[in-house]
């Protein structure tokens, strides 16, 4: 028998089945989950690798995945593609850091053929700004308008310390290339109760002069990092922004960027302040995300562990028809929300994988 006939019908025979099943094949509708929630975003890690170790994301000491087991180039190219095809109108690069995969230029390049379509509404990444300087003109000749940098301080001696082998020095002249390449920046921190509590001010202040918004993250109980605490690390955005409210005057917003950050505006600066806030506000409610891993593997919920092979239908056929169908099935069993918690004094809800695993 035909190889690729034979691994086509191996995998077929694990595809669900059931009322409907037997039609899924070439359809066309969008992706809707069991909530009714449709599914346009899309983030991608196009590699477990990066050139920081930050604390609250991996182990120093890491074992990354042997490079053949990584989806190639190619083969991202022809995920995403069927994604944007089902609906997916957002797609967001991530890593580990995404512009340390090689060649990896030559990924966006495919992809802004679905921004010229019209299909693809937005091509974005998350970044650690290292490596800004040398591929920023590019990325902004690929169609990517907007990108953003996870920066926790600008404190030399902390920066080094939290992200173990970056320079702060590199990535802000990173943000300035890109800046000037005309992509607009928003800065991620991280919220880190005796880390970057007392730079507060200091964060918010530095980029409202460099006219960029800045969102909070509280950080998530994901992997285990063998000497990081959760609890200890954990500063409740609620408090975060209580402080920002003894100094401002804070108006709700109702714009969405396609993300689980919740808004505000700063009535004295006009700046906008971000906040995503998974443990003291569960956002699962409107979330319309999947992420899929460098591996192949699609990750319904941050939060949980249940995951979907796509690698396996993926490389089964040339057609993409088992490749819907696996989409399809996978996003019949996206979960209501994720079970993070830290209301008692243990971690709940805790997934053992790494953050550069599932992507950023």
């Amino acid at each position: 028998m035909d190889t690729a006939k034979s691994a086509t019908r191996q995998w077929a025979c694990h595809l669900p089945r059931g009322p409907g099943m037997a039609s899924l094949r070439g359809m066309t509708a969008p992706l809707i989950d069991p909530f009714a929630r449709p599914i346009s975003y899309l983030r991608v890690s196009v590699t477990d690798r990066c050139d920081f170790r930050c604390v609250y994301c991996m182990a120093e000491q890491m074992t990354f995945l042997p490079k053949k087991e990584l989806l190639t180039l190619e083969e991202l190219d022809r995920m995403c593609s069927t994604f944007i095809a089902m609906g997916v109108e957002k797609l967001r690069i991530t890593g580990g850091e995404p512009l340390v995969r090689k060649d990896i230029l030559t990924f966006f390049r495919a992809m802004s053929r679905h921004l010229n379509s019209g299909k693809l509404k937005e091509l974005t990444l998350t970044t650690n700004g290292s490596q800004l300087r040398k591929y920023a003109a590019a990325l902004a000749d690929c169609g990517v308008r907007r990108i953003n940098v996870s920066l926790d301080t600008l404190d030399d001696r902390k920066f080094a310390a939290i992200t173990r082998w970056g320079r702060l020095a590199q990535v802000l002249d990173g943000i300035a290339a890109a800046q000037e390449a005309g992509m607009r920046v928003k800065i991620n921190a991280v919220a880190l109760k005796g880390f970057n509590e007392d730079e507060l001010f200091t964060l918010q202040h530095w980029c409202a002069q460099n006219g960029m918004d800045l969102t909070w993250i509280e950080v998530m109980p994901m992997g285990d990092l063998g000497n990081e605490d959760r609890l200890d690390q954990y500063w409740a955005l609620s408090d975060l922004r209580a402080r920002l409210a003894e100094r401002y005057t804070l108006t709700e917003l109702a714009e969405r960027t396609g993300g689980p950050a919740r808004y505000v505006r700063l009535e004295e600066t006009g700046q906008k302040i971000g906040f995503i806030t998974p443990l003291t506000h569960n956002f699962c409610e409107s979330c319309n995300r999947v992420r899929l891993t460098c591996t192949g593997e699609l990750y319904m919920c941050l939060g949980q562990e249940d995951m979907a092979d796509l690698r396996a239908p993926l490389r089964a056929s040339p057609d993409n028809a088992l490749l819907q169908d696996a989409i399809r099935a996978a996003i019949a069993r996206k979960p209501k929300g994720h079970d993070f918690d830290y209301s008692r004094q243990s971690v709940s809800g805790q997934v053992t994988r790494h953050m550069s695993h599932t992507g950023g």
